[in-house]
Formats: C-alpha cells, sequence, structure tokens
C-alpha cells in the first residue's frame, strides 16, 4: 500500500531521515514512535507531500508520489492533528462537510450524519455548534469524523491524542480501534506514548536518529527488542501491562512425559514413578494427543496387564499454542484444573502448562520489582 525506499531528508547540516525503507500494508495501523527529533513526523509528512524527500522514492498502490498532483493526493488522504484543526468560525457541520463541497459530493448531509455516529457524537445536538463549545475530546473527534468523510483509503494522524486528559484519551483509542475494526483504513500513526503504540497497533516503527531500529508487531518488539536502545525505549517490565501478549508457548513446559495407546498400563505407572508425575500425555506414532492417562484410576492391581487405551481420559481441556495466559488463566480457575496440554491447529501436542507455570511467570514481576 505504501512504501518508502531509501528515503532521506537534511535540514542544513542535521538528518532528519537517514535512508530509510519501509513497508506498510493496506488496512492496517502503523505507529510511528520515538524521542522528539527522531524523524517520525517528516516520515508521516512525506506520506501526503507536506514535506518532500531529498533523496529516496515513497509509493503508494505502486504509483510515485512525486508524479502524483499535490492537491489529488491530499484529498484522497485523511488528516488528523494533534490540535484538530477546526476552523472556529464555521460550525461542526461546515468543519465536517468543507472538502465535502470542494469535490461536490452529493449527499452531504447523510454523509454527515454518518460521520457523527461513527464517531459517537449526536447530530442534532453538536452540527450546528462551534468548535469554542467543544471539549477536547469533541473536537479531536470531529476531526477524525472529517478525514473520514470523503472515504479515504490513507488516514493520517501526528499524536492526536497527546494533549487530552487520560480518561478521554483511553476513550479515544478505544474508538479508533472500533473505527479500524469496522472499516479497515491504513492509518499512520504518530505517536511518543508507548503503551498508546501497543495497545492500538498492528505494527510498530521504533525510530531513532533518523532511522527505523525496529519495525514489528508490538508482541515481537515487546518480546524480541532489536538491540539495547529498543529495550530500554520499551521499558524491560512493559509486557506486564500487556499480559494477554504474553502466549502460552512463552511459557509452557516443552519436555513432558508421554506415553502411547499400546503401552502396558504396568509400564506407563512404572514410568509415571520414575519421572515423578501423576499423569502420562497420551500420543499417536504422529505425536497426536489421543488424551490423558491418571495414575489414580489405575488403583486395581488386575489393570496393570491391560493397555493405555482402556483407561485414558479423551474429554480433556486442551490449550493452543497462540492463546493468551490471560485466557488460560480464566479455564483454569473456572474449571479447577491444575494442568492443560498445549497442542496446535493439527492437534499435534507441543508441550503443557500447569498452574504452577503460571504462577512462576506471574511471579517474576514482582521479583524483579522487589
Amino acid at each position: 500500500m505504501i512504501e518508502f525506499k531509501n528515503v532521506s531528508k537534511r535540514y542544513k547540516e542535521k538528518i532528519i531521515l537517514n535512508d530509510i525503507s519501509l513497508k506498510i500494508e493496506k488496512g492496517s495501523l502503523v505507529c510511528l514512535i520515538g524521542e522528539s527529533g527522531c524523524g517520525k513526523t517528516t516520515t508521516l509528512k512525506m506520506i501526503n507531500k507536506l514535506i518532500l524527500p531529498d533523496s529516496g522514492e515513497i509509493f503508494i498502490n505502486n504509483k510515485n508520489i512525486k508524479k502524483e498532483n499535490v492537491i489529488q493526493l491530499r484529498r484522497n488522504i485523511g488528516y488528523v492533528i494533534q490540535q484538530t484543526g477546526l476552523f472556529p468560525h464555521l460550525t461542526i457541520k461546515e468543519n465536517i462537510e468543507i472538502i465535502g463541497k470542494l469535490e461536490k459530493m452529493k449527499n452531504l448531509n447523510k454523509r454527515t450524519v454518518e460521520m457523527m455516529d461513527l464517531v459517537g457524537l449526536d447530530p442534532n445536538e453538536y452540527l450546528g455548534r462551534y468548535p469554542s463549545e467543544l471539549s477536547g475530546g469533541q473536537k479531536q473527534r470531529i476531526g477524525i469524523a472529517r478525514a473520514f468523510f470523503l472515504n479515504p483509503d490513507i488516514i493520517l494522524m501526528d499524536e492526536p491524542f497527546s494533549a487530552l486528559d487520560p480518561v478521554t484519551r483511553s476513550s479515544l483509542q478505544d474508538e479508533l480501534i472500533r473505527m479500524q475494526e469496522k472499516l479497515h483504513k491504513t492509518i499512520i500513526f504518530v505517536t511518543h506514548d508507548m503503551d498508546e503504540a501497543i495497545k492500538i497497533a498492528d505494527k510498530i516503527a521504533i525510530m531513532d536518529g533518523g532511522k527505523i531500529l525496529q519495525y514489528d508487531t508490538p508482541e515481537n518488539i515487546l518480546k524480541h527488542p532489536k538491540n539495547d536502545f529498543v529495550r530500554n525505549f520499551v521499558g524491560s517490565d512493559r509486557i506486564w501491562t500487556s499480559p494477554e501478549l504474553i502466549k502460552v508457548e512463552d511459557i509452557m513446559i516443552k519436555n513432558i512425559i508421554t506415553g502411547k495407546e499400546d503401552f502396558s498400563v504396568f509400564y506407563c505407572l512404572t514410568k509415571m514413578k520414575i519421572s515423578k508425575v501423576d499423569s502420562l500425555l497420551i500420543v499417536d506414532d504422529n505425536k497426536k494427543l489421543k488424551g490423558v492417562l491418571y495414575a489414580s484410576t489405575l488403583t486395581d492391581k488386575e489393570y496393570e496387564s491391560k493397555k493405555a487405551r482402556d483407561f485414558i481420559e479423551n474429554d480433556i481441556l486442551v490449550a493452543k499454542i497462540g492463546d493468551s495466559i490471560v485466557d488460560i488463566l480464566k479455564i483454569i480457575k473456572s474449571n479447577k484444573i491444575s494442568s492443560m496440554p498445549v497442542v496446535d491447529s493439527n492437534g499435534v501436542l507441543k508441550g503443557l502448562i500447569t498452574r504452577s507455570s503460571l504462577i512462576t511467570t506471574l511471579s517474576q514481576q514482582f521479583i524483579k520489582e522487589g
């Protein structure tokens, strides 16, 4: 959808962007983040030609924007800034419709009402007001409504929520997530707040000194920072602010004791005793999970000559490797179980989650803090 190829920019002797390359997929929400002066806002403004690169090329839908008419380009890209950019002498209705009128768009009233509904404001209550009569959060909602008015594929958002109070900011972040789930726009969002980026982004580009140091999903950046700068910028304990990003595969026990259906009960009991476990996960030759054999159900001596298949329990709860520990904690608590096998999408056994492994993982947060 959007691609930067070896883009650089200088202001006198200062390097603002240093040979950056970046691909932004269609329908994704990408956050550009970094300290002041890192180049994130310059990168954003290059997409609609508010700033031109000294070298390199920028493509939108495989078209070099250098060759695109700047007015037409900007009318096909929504733009939301920190201070909303609303015209104080125009009503809310006039502010929202201003670009639609320039484009001689039909059914303006219908579209305006749709946009007000989209951002959660009553058109009957707000359209006749002026910007000075709105709160900061309401102004930002109107700014978003105006940016989405022509239904552009691309939306640029330059720290739109940074001046708002925490409650309003969180509410607008939730609103943006809801809108994105519905509309699937390509959104480039500049922020200096890592928590905000983690909450809303599909991908995050961490910038410093005009370079992109790491471009990845929030989950991978939290778990696998590329270098010391990224690690320090993100913060070693930030993963705990988003525990839903900690997956089962990150904490599961991989070295697990297994058995086969045709093993004798005696052999299975001996294996459990040697391994100091009270159950055995039964798998087939392809390591697909068949069930669990519990030692507590095999107390009768006459069972020992029989096969494991006669006693395994098939109706068991399993975890998937992509499940979050938040989900698993809820399941373990509500079902009062001490462990869960972990399987992939094909039912192949990958590991084991136990109550103790969950407690150990969660306690790491407090051990570090202590």
